[in-house]
């Protein structure tokens, strides 16, 4: 889906549950073509290509309302949206990105990716299949497969996480991927080899750990249910713009 679309429509949704059109938290699970986002949080030279490079790569280039720095999204990546009433959870901005951190950390426990937090960097971290239990975080061990940067509006959040799954890393050379000037992207796929259980398994794996992690059963639904629910409600509850 293409990032424009995807963001509209998790507006949409984030309204829609503001309101109370929508009686369930809602994920958005979508892979986007190759798109550049800046956060709230992007300093001055953190967009190392110019718009004609972008261009040559077909990168498509928005601003955003949602937290942190610049990042990526593009084929082979897992993007999820959640869209979360933290008023039925914790009203709290902190606990809701370490419960983010931590549904991913379990989901990819799961496909046999032994992952972590980095301390003072939002998002989630490897050494790959032979990391310690308890990782010395040198450079060398910096390697990033989640990032996550999220916003909320009456304790309703959207925006979320990236996982390199497959991705093509050479497109974080065009960044500096989340404003972190030494670390080493990685995906999935590399750090499992010939391990790795495919596209299905993780989108699974992720979909089932955010379940759990939230204490909340997880119905799937396909777009043509949210777009219908929308339908509806869009008179009554108008898609979210940045503040």
């Amino acid at each position: 889906m293409a990032y424009g679309d995807a963001l509209d429509l998790q507006r949409a949704t984030a309204a829609a549950r503001i309101a109370g059109h929508i009686a369930d938290d809602v994920l958005l699970l979508v892979e986007h073509p190759p798109v550049v986002t800046l956060g709230r949080g992007t300093k001055p030279g953190h967009l190392v290509a110019s718009e004609a490079q972008l261009q040559a790569r077909g990168v498509e280039l928005f601003e955003v309302e949602r937290g942190g720095d610049i990042t990526f999204h593009g084929p082979g990546q897992l993007v999820g949206y959640p869209i979360i009433d933290l008023k039925q959870h914790r009203q709290d901005l902190h606990w809701y990105l370490r419960q983010v951190e931590e549904s991913l950390i379990q989901a990819l426990a799961a496909c046999g990716l032994e992952c972590f937090r980095n301390p003072g960097l939002t998002g989630v971290w490897t050494r790959g299949v032979t990391a310690p239990q308890a990782p010395v975080l040198t450079a060398q061990a910096q390697r990033k497969l989640v990032s996550i940067g999220v916003h909320a509006r009456d304790w309703v959040t959207w925006h979320g996480f990236a996982l390199n799954v497959t991705t093509d890393l050479s497109f974080f050379d065009l960044i500096v991927p989340c404003g972190i000037g030494d670390v080493t992207m990685t995906t999935v796929s590399r750090e499992l080899g010939d391990k790795f259980p495919g596209d299905v398994a993780i989108s699974e794996a992720v979909t089932s750990s955010f379940g759990r992690v939230f204490d909340l059963t997880i119905e799937p639904k396909g777009l043509q249910w949210l777009e219908q629910v929308l339908s509806t409600t869009v008179t009554a509850s108008e898609p979210l713009h940045p503040a």
